[in-house]
């Protein structure tokens, strides 16, 4: 395999996530971040620091918007739950 190959491929395997988190918006951060230890917020961080990295501009929220596929606020409005007491205490136990 070359290196340009390997490099589409993890990009293909990226996108079909983000795709299919997007899908998927009934599965909260919270539920994520406790049983992966990352969630759609690290992503679109993980995001940006690559944009950093290559000297792209990328602010924050524009990060968020090609992870949620919308304003982080529209999707927090839509689709964001209040954790529950056990989702928080999980959380708090958790090494993230």
């Amino acid at each position: 395999m070359t290196e340009q190959q390997r490099l589409e491929l993890e990009a293909a395997a990226f996108r079909t996530l983000v795709q299919h988190l997007r899908s998927r918006p009934d599965v909260q951060n919270i539920d994520l971040m406790n049983l992966a230890g990352f969630c759609r917020n690290c992503l679109s961080k993980w995001y940006k620091a690559a944009a950093d990295d290559l000297e792209v501009d990328v602010s924050v929220e524009q990060a968020r918007e090609e992870i949620y596929g919308m304003p982080y606020a529209e999707w927090k409005a839509k689709y964001q739950k209040e954790a529950s007491a056990a989702q928080q205490a999980t959380f708090a136990k958790g090494k993230h």
